[in-house]
């Protein structure tokens, strides 16, 4: 039996990113999710039809997407959510709570938390979201000005900077985050 509780959970630990049209989820479109296990075996994308037309320059700069493209061949996003339910209760062993983990986790957390309740019902994920900043900050006792990804990113040698293709994001963070969960599990036991 395994005496490490960060261990035991790495199988539930889903690393998501997400592309957005926008700040906020009540506003602008959830408009690509990508997701994977941590050691990247398992992998979900989806692009989703965008529920408003309403955008941001800047955000659709970064990822590239096109709103009129993706009102064409995007997932309706009650379909891309159930297909992301479905996915995960295969990708997560049974009897386990699939762990939502991201870079800068409030962000992607609300607009994945409001698509599930809005066309499922429910979250999988349930009320809780596991920041890779924050972990890192516990992890190597640095202050938060010192948890961007150009800083995290030091810890894996040939890391590419981000795409902003939710699927690529997304790998990239569970590479990031499997190495500060390996800084958890290295450290001593505190007064051993």
């Amino acid at each position: 039996m395994s005496t490490n509780p960060i261990r035991d959970e790495l199988p539930a630990y889903i690393s998501v990113d997400v592309e957005t049209s926008g700040p906020v989820p009540e506003e602008y479109a959830l408009l690509s999710i990508g997701a994977c296990t941590l050691d990247g075996g398992e992998r979900f994308y989806v692009e989703l039809q965008p529920t408003s037309l309403h955008a941001q320059a800047e955000a659709m700069r970064v990822h590239g997407l096109s709103l009129e493209r993706l009102a064409q061949e995007g997932l309706p996003p009650q379909a891309a959510m159930a297909r992301l339910d479905a996915w995960l209760a295969q990708a997560v062993p049974a009897g386990e709570k699939p762990i939502f983990v991201a870079f800068n986790a409030a962000f992607d957390w609300m607009f994945v938390n409001q698509y599930f309740l809005r066309y499922l019902g429910h979250n999988p994920f349930g009320h809780s979201a596991l920041d890779i900043k924050a972990v890192y900050m516990g992890a190597f006792g640095v202050p938060w000005r010192e948890t961007s990804y150009r800083h995290i990113a030091r810890l894996e040698q040939d890391l590419n900077p981000l795409s902003h293709h939710a699927l690529d994001d997304a790998l990239q963070q569970a590479r990031l985050f499997r190495q500060v969960l390996q800084r958890l599990i290295d450290r001593p036991a505190e007064g051993g």
